[in-house]
């Protein structure tokens, strides 16, 4: 007849729940907040519901279908890897409602160490890293107090703080392999295989602008980009990061023109005033790059469209780095052709009337077409926006005519309003003109001397074409004047509360540090690991100098392992710890024990050789014997052990150390 099922006393069970729970919490901070707070909230009362006795199995059934209905309706049905670890978070959160026994026990936290993992496919930064490796410890730490428990071990009331340390000195054993794997395995420059697509976008620009998209984002302080200048630094007035340009308008919402893509960058004059620089762009999951307005040249890696959107050649998937040079333009695009003329002053039949009279009248009093009426026009539209329009993301959604419900009606909004409704100005006054969207300014942060743009700092602005000069960039929005401004998203440094910004320094310092992360851990490709050991005067070694030196590293660290794993028995009690102690003590003095010899005769032939040393060795031996082999408790091992440090053999005076050589006895 089978055993029964060893049952998890209170005090296993808080730790199997604890260390579960740790485990999860790196993967709910990287999912949707209403998602993850109701994963939380049903882990919380399972564990309650379920501490004496499971759940029954309807409930179960119930509460895995609900969990699983909620996470699929909140992606709406779209499977990646957002949808995956979700779903794994669910199953971990009802986990403890089946959760009695002590194999049920090692069952939740072998699940739960899959948490940390599926953790980095959303997030590699060192808060995810630092959460998993706690959470993994406690795990490890929670099946070593079942292993006790299983084993009815003595010691299994032991201080958690032993536990802990067992588990790290598990990690010191393959630590220096796996460091020496990261830095020195020779790395392939494009992996071999890749991970799924996200089913829920990061934050960051989009392909499309329609009403009331942006809020989300310009409310997301979060960072963009990071940018380091080599030389002077335009004014943040001046910095606008251009990103995609939109040409397509449906009457609501306006998109990219992918066929542009594959057209060669536009001619460009630029001026003799340059920027070089690099930009660490996050992870988007998107090909779209940003550029400080206009790049001269594409970098490596990417290319140019025919209106100077930059297009990286993989998905952004992971943070990245990008060496760019850019300069105002003096002329962009003089000559435009017919195609893309019609192109960029189409606007669909039955949107905006009132918008599209206004414009026709302002081209009737202007005049014809040239390169001065144009102008003139672009002016008007600036004195009425600046005189009679405010900013506010308090925005109603708009109905089917919004421009008109912008001009006319309602005269306040933000950069997606106010630069959808002048292209559509332009447009119908006769002038080219397209939406650019990117971000705007920048906060340069002290420690490091970089500068850090924010999701917040997203902006939309047009650019109208003008005969002699070609695409000219205006930005209607900052045309509203300070004062009609309530509503503004100033700029302001990363942590201020109002007018305090006392905490802006621990922002900074956080930042700073997450750069370095990025680049010396997240960005560590294959360039980088080529350069790696230039500082020793080793320039760009080839792969298989590389794979040498990793194997040499790797044979050193597999002699640590051996040797940490040799004596980690022996290292693992204090008793063994406090005898081992003591012969090296006695070896000093040239009476050390051999490998071979029992301890008893090794007691006796020092007691022969040093019979002042007799009575005490050979009582501390008996009660090394009585520890080792006859089960003493815990309170006569702790005096043991204080016995065993408190013997201090001293060499013997000349006499006495010569007497065992005159009987012939060895020592």
């Amino acid at each position: 007849m089978a055993a029964p099922a060893l049952a998890l006393d209170p005090h296993s069970r808080v730790w199997v729940l604890l260390a579960a729970g740790a485990c999860l919490l790196p993967l709910l901070l990287q999912l949707p907040p209403t998602l993850a707070l109701g994963i939380a909230t049903a882990a919380l009362l399972v564990a309650a519901g379920s501490w004496r006795r499971p759940l029954p199995g309807w409930l179960r059934l119930l509460l895995a279908l609900t969990l699983v209905g909620t996470v699929l309706t909140m992606s709406r049905f779209a499977f990646g890897r957002d949808t995956g670890c979700a779903l794994l978070a669910a199953m971990l959160a009802i986990k403890p409602a089946e959760t009695i026994t002590l194999r049920d026990g090692r069952s939740l936290l072998g699940f739960a160490l899959f948490a940390p993992f599926a953790t980095f496919l959303l997030d590699q930064g060192p808060l995810a890293l630092a959460l998993g490796l706690l959470g993994a410890t406690l795990a490890l730490a929670a099946l070593l107090r079942l292993a006790e428990l299983e084993s009815g071990d003595s010691r299994q009331r032991r201080p958690p703080w032993r536990r802990l340390t067992a588990v790290w000195r598990l990690v010191a054993i393959g630590l220096p392999l796996a460091l020496a794997a990261f830095w020195l395995f020779p790395r392939l420059a494009t992996p071999l295989w890749g991970v799924p697509q996200r089913a829920l976008a990061r934050p960051g620009l989009s392909d499309h602008m329609a009403p009331g998209e942006w809020v989300e984002l310009m409310n997301d302080d979060s960072t963009a980009l990071r940018v380091q200048f080599f030389g002077p630094a335009p004014e943040p007035s001046q910095m606008y990061w251009r990103g995609p340009v939109l040409w397509n308008f449906d009457g609501r919402r306006w998109t990219q023109a992918t066929w542009l893509r594959g057209v060669a960058a536009a001619p460009v004059r630029s001026a003799a005033t340059h920027w070089d620089y690099e930009l660490e762009l996050e992870p988007t999951d998107r090909r779209q790059l940003v550029a400080l307005d206009l790049p001269t040249a594409e970098p490596a890696g990417a290319r140019l469209s025919l209106d100077y959107s930059l297009y990286s050649a993989r998905p952004l998937v992971a943070p990245s780095r990008w060496r760019l040079r850019s300069a105002p333009p003096l002329a962009f695009e003089p000559q435009l052709l017919r195609t893309l003329r019609r192109f960029a002053l189409a606007l669909p039949e039955g949107y905006n009337p009132r918008t599209v009279a206004l414009a026709q009248q302002w081209r009737r009093d202007a005049g014809p077409s040239n390169a001065a009426n144009d102008a003139a026009i672009v002016q008007r539209a600036m004195r009425m926006i600046r005189s009679e329009f405010a900013y506010t993301l308090a925005t109603p959604l708009p109905g089917r005519h919004a421009v008109d419900e912008f001009l006319f009606d309602t005269r306040a909004g933000f950069c997606e309003h106010f630069s959808s409704a002048f292209v559509v100005l332009m447009r119908a006054a006769g002038i080219p003109a397209r939406v650019v969207t990117g971000y705007v300014g920048g906060y340069r942060n002290p420690i490091g001397g970089y500068w850090l743009v924010r999701n917040s700092d997203a902006h939309a602005w047009a650019e109208v074409w003008l005969e002699g000069r070609g695409w000219v960039r205006v930005d209607p929005t900052a045309a509203v004047a300070p004062e009609r401004i309530y509503d503004t998203l100033a700029e302001r440094a990363p942590g201020a509360i109002g007018d305090f910004t006392g905490l802006t320094p621990v922002f900074d310092a956080g930042d700073w540090l997450r750069r370095g992360w990025n680049d010396f851990v997240l960005g560590f490709d294959a360039t980088r690991q080529r350069q790696l050991l230039r500082p020793l005067g080793l320039r760009d070694i080839d792969g298989g100098r590389l794979l040498a030196l990793f194997a040499g590293t790797a044979a050193l660290a597999l002699l640590w392992m051996a040797w940490l794993t040799a004596r980690a028995e022996r290292e693992s009690d204090p008793v063994l710890r406090a005898w081992h102690r003591l012969g090296a003590r006695y070896a000093r003095l040239g009476l050390g024990r051999a490998p071979h010899e029992p301890a008893g005769v090794w007691a006796a032939r020092v007691g022969r050789a040093r019979p002042d040393l007799a009575e005490a060795l050979q009582r501390l031996t008996r009660g090394f014997d009585d520890w080792r082999y006859a089960g003493v408790g815990p309170a006569s091992a702790r005096d043991l052990v204080r016995a065993l440090r408190r013997h201090r053999p001293r060499a013997a005076s000349a006499p006495a150390a010569a007497a065992p050589r005159q009987h012939g006895e060895s020592t």
